[in-house]
């Protein structure tokens, strides 16, 4: 089995892009920010992100946002927390976040 196949594991460590204002600012410099498994590490995003999209990955930060406390009809409640990872991508390489894999 090649290295750069693609494994279900890889579906289950990438799990949305992250579309914001910033995201898209972003992706000026040849970035794409997507919400990762909690328990992903920065090797398996590489190798996730260069499997499914086909891509060479040059730099990978993570983060973990915690999830804002909001309200609704007076009651409080939580939001989820997730994992970010800021993927940085090689010079001439793109990824189309609208499109589907």
């Amino acid at each position: 089995m090649a290295k750069d196949a693609i494994d279900t594991r890889h579906y289950d460590v990438i799990v949305a892009p992250h579309i914001t204002e910033k995201s898209t600012l972003l992706s000026e410099h040849n970035a794409v920010v997507f919400k990762v498994a909690d328990k992903a590490t920065k090797p398996q995003i590489k190798a996730a992100v260069e499997a499914l999209f086909g891509v060479k990955v040059t730099k990978v930060n993570t983060l973990n946002q915690d999830g804002k406390t909001k309200r609704w009809k007076g009651a409080p409640y939580k939001r989820s927390d997730f994992k970010k990872a800021v993927v940085t991508l090689a010079p001439g390489q793109s990824i189309d976040v609208t499109s589907g894999i």
